[in-house]
């Protein structure tokens, strides 16, 4: 099959398995996307499953405003042709945190430059930008990656910035990543620890409770 076809061909495999429930949820929710077939992920992998990855293909689906379109293209997009400046226009066209993780765990994470990607996102002002740099250095450092002494200062620096930033999501993210920063050894946990108590006393509700999220979920390492 061509692009063409191919693509025909998954929107009818959507079709067939539209989940009208989840779609109006989905909707009521403010996903305001031109088509959403409600469609389960575990479904969708299984569709995925059928089609060799391709460039043009996941182009074509990342371009349309279809929710289903958006998340098989980041399952059916090869690294070796996904380039640097692509990931950036991606991340420009993201709209929903849902999208953002599912492209950050099915491609961005797989990248040879996810690191690069993750450091200069994290830092960038706009919001799905942060919120896909610090999504990209969780899944990193959930994966095992360690930072060097530099590379741990700039993460720390800006994640505790990102902290107390009035950006909700980006707040949540960069609290995600210094869990899983913290949780790689005892040391780490007790830097974050240090770095977290001034904030514990912070006037603002939203960066208390996080503080305390990130302080349960390491104190079974310490």
């Amino acid at each position: 099959m061509d692009v063409h076809e191919t693509i025909k061909d998954i929107k009818g495999q959507f079709r067939l398995y539209m989940n009208g429930v989840a779609s109006q949820s989905m909707r009521e929710k403010g996903l305001d996307y031109k088509l959403n077939f409600g469609i389960e992920l575990p479904r969708l992998k299984e569709i995925a499953a059928h089609y060799e990855k391709n460039h043009e293909v996941a182009q074509s689906l990342w371009k349309e405003n279809i929710r289903e379109c958006k998340i098989l293209a980041g399952m059916l997009q090869p690294v070796e042709t996904f380039y640097p400046e692509i990931a950036d226009i991606w991340v420009e066209d993201m709209h929903y945190p849902e999208i953002a993780e599912l492209t950050c765990m099915n491609l961005f994470q797989h990248l040879p430059y996810a690191s690069e990607k993750a450091f200069e996102w994290m830092a960038d002002d706009r919001e799905f930008f942060q919120l896909c740099g610090f999504m990209l250095m969780a899944r990193l450092l959930m994966n095992g990656s360690r930072l060097n002494e530099r590379s741990e200062a700039e993460f720390l620096d800006q994640a505790m910035v990102t902290l107390q930033s009035e950006a909700l999501l980006p707040r949540k993210a960069a609290a995600t990543a210094l869990k899983k920063f913290a949780t790689q050894s005892k040391e780490n946990g007790k830097k974050v620890n240090r770095l977290l108590a001034p904030l514990a006393k912070s006037d603002k509700p939203g960066v208390v409770s996080l503080v305390g999220e990130i302080k349960l979920e390491t104190e079974y390492w310490l």
